[in-house]
């Protein structure tokens, strides 16, 4: 069924038979429909994880003085013109709100029209709420967080019953620099205001607003291009400068690369880098300033823990002597981390595809991932077979549930590890 067509047609219908199948499926019975594919998944997590879909259960909301700091710290804040010129132009003609949460779900910024606003109000849909799935159930900022794609959810299609009146269509924001979650853009109210093309709509200002960051990224390194300058014509050796997420400016002596994966919390000193080895690291206005040396770095033990335990977070950490750091994963590169972890002795670029497309001729496509990717992990990864270094210590993090590893993949072979796993468990 196509519940956004039906929905603009009949809302008052829409509603009725998206409160049967829901009804009906918490029962366990068969309805005459089955739920979209990204609601049941959904629908499936909260029942696992014990969210009661009778009762509204949430922590408190924030206070004014952590929201008001949350949004200071947020980089959404440079991009909440573009959002509002976006989504809130038509507000008055087709009554909704705008909300903005971050990356763990809480309400920095709610605007649009009053009338919906009281009724949100009456939701729990408020500045500082806590809007996570595991939290409230399916809905349009959490649901968006953890599947880390544009959803929509109708009316009964939300878990909780208290939010059946509702209509949220969500879309994640990434930071263009790291691809990690920055939060969720929703527009939302009552079923009857919903427009086919809203989910449209709201993914296109998402990449507008991307977009942006992306432009003021590009900016901030024209200015430390302008610093780095004279500071590197001074140097003999391999040196480079690169900005506070390790995005490079300019180099010297070396070959360019973009960027360079930096530990957590650098600080000046003598540090081992994956791409570079031992480096001098110097703080510079705006970043830092590495200096490559030449002497051969002393053993150690790499240990490479791979976190799949929370949907929609996948993340790596390396620790290597002293030296710590993480990364949060995009969903593809959490995928193909985890297929090389599967596989210590390898896995060929053909191979690779065939794993995650059921297709052994993509290898352009995952030789271009791969190439991503070494540019953090450096020579941790090793190709000709594509594979983890010999003396790496890998360790996978799984989810409780086998249902949740890697829930956004579809990728053959992480859906029969899937499925595997949990007929393993006799689920």
């Amino acid at each position: 069924m196509n519940v956004a067509r039906l929905a603009a047609v009949d809302a008052a219908q829409a509603a009725r038979v998206l409160c049967e199948l829901r009804e009906a499926t918490l029962a366990g019975q068969r309805a005459r429909i089955a739920p979209r594919p990204v609601i049941e998944q959904s629908w499936g997590r909260m029942l696992r994880s014990g969210v009661d879909p009778e009762r509204d259960c949430r922590s408190r909301p924030l206070s004014s003085d952590e929201v008001r700091r949350r949004r200071e710290e947020s980089p959404l804040r440079h991009v909440l013109p573009v959002l509002r010129e976006g989504l809130l132009s038509v507000a008055d003609v087709a009554p909704h709100i705008m909300v903005v949460a971050d990356a763990d779900g809480r309400v920095l910024w709610r605007e649009g029209s009053a009338a919906v606003l009281r009724k949100a109000d009456g939701l729990g849909f408020e500045l500082g709420a806590d809007w996570r799935e595991d939290v409230v159930g399916t809905n349009g900022v959490g649901t968006p967080a953890v599947v880390r794609r544009p959803v929509q959810v109708f009316a009964g299609e939300h878990f909780v019953r208290s939010q059946t009146s509702w209509t949220c269509t969500g879309a994640p924001i990434s930071d263009p620099r790291d691809g990690r979650l920055l939060g969720v853009v929703d527009v939302s109210g009552p079923l009857e205001t919903m427009h086919p093309a809203t989910l449209a709509w709201v993914d296109s200002v998402a990449k507008l607003a991307e977009a942006r960051l992306r432009e003021m990224h590009v900016a901030s390194l024209e200015g430390l291009r302008a610093v780095a300058a004279p500071v590197l014509a001074r140097l003999t050796g391999r040196a480079l400068v690169v900005d506070r997420n390790g995005w490079a400016a300019a180099v010297t002596g070396m070959p360019y690369v973009r960027r360079v994966a930096l530990p957590k919390s650098l600080a000046p000193g003598r540090r081992w880098l994956p791409s570079l080895g031992s480096c001098a690291v110097e703080p510079l206005n705006g970043g830092w300033l590495l200096r490559a040396e030449d002497e051969p770095r002393a053993g150690a033990v790499r240990r490479v823990v791979l976190d799949l335990a929370r949907p929609g977070r996948c993340s790596v950490t390396v620790t290597d002597a002293a030296v710590s750091w993480s990364r949060e994963l995009s969903p593809r590169h959490a995928e193909l981390l985890f297929l090389l972890a599967e596989h210590r002795a390898g896995r060929g670029a053909a191979e690779l595809a065939e794993d995650l497309f059921g297709d052994p001729s993509r290898t352009v496509t995952v030789r271009a991932e791969m190439s991503r990717i070494r540019r953090y992990l450096g020579e941790l990864l090793q190709h000709r077979p594509y594979r983890f270094c010999d003396d790496a210590e890998v360790e996978v993090v799984l989810p409780d549930d086998p249902r949740d590893l890697l829930i956004q993949s579809t990728a053959p072979a992480v859906t029969r590890k899937r499925n595997a796993t949990h007929d393993g468990r006799g689920g």
